[in-house]
């Protein structure tokens, strides 16, 4: 088992990985995108921030991703955060690397904070934040309707670095490939 970042061509194998959970409150879409839109989605996350992806046997097993909290300016050092995992591997520990990694990521971007945000109940998700060191900030209530009834949505937090002056938020790209290398060999399974 390996980590990559992904690309664009991935787009069908992260897609097969969402629509496994599409028909649940865990996303709040209720179409499942298609390739090309997924494909897009990709492309405009790389051109700010990582999207490392989990492979074993030759294939995607699951995937995380961020963007900016909010649109403005002030809001750039600040990340939500996304997973997802094929349910085959589910329970293996590979949520807490793929978590860990793309965050040690944003951290070597400049980013200090990280944000989850969780339609709950959701244990296995809950959990994760938890044993990541995330704390809960709050609770939209009733903040979805999805496969028939309404849902709440819990915000996790959890700083990632100090709080002095920051430069401008690094852009993904510009980060040495060498250096983003070393840090995803050092969660190989």
């Amino acid at each position: 088992m390996n980590f990559r970042i992904a690309t664009i061509d991935d787009a069908a194998e992260l897609s097969a990985i969402y629509s496994q959970y599409i028909h649940t409150a865990i996303t709040f879409e209720y179409t499942l995108p298609s390739v090309m839109e997924f494909s897009q989605r990709v492309g405009s996350t790389l051109k700010e921030y990582p999207y490392p992806v989990c492979v074993e046997s030759g294939k995607i097993c699951g995937y995380a991703c961020a963007h900016r909290i909010q649109a403005r300016e002030a809001y750039q050092w600040g990340a939500e955060l996304s997973i997802y995992l094929d349910a085959a591997v589910t329970s293996r520990g590979i949520g807490k690397k793929l978590y860990s990694l793309l965050i040690d990521l944003l951290k070597r971007q400049g980013v200090r904070t990280v944000y989850g945000c969780v339609a709950t109940p959701n244990p296995r998700s809950e959990k994760l934040h938890e044993r990541l060191g995330f704390r809960t900030i709050g609770v939209f209530r009733r903040a979805g309707f999805k496969a028939g009834s309404w849902h709440d949505v819990t915000w996790f937090e959890k700083s990632i670095a100090r709080y002095d002056v920051p430069a401008a938020l690094i852009p993904f790209p510009k980060i040495a490939p060498e250096e983003v290398q070393k840090i995803m060999a050092s969660y190989e399974i």
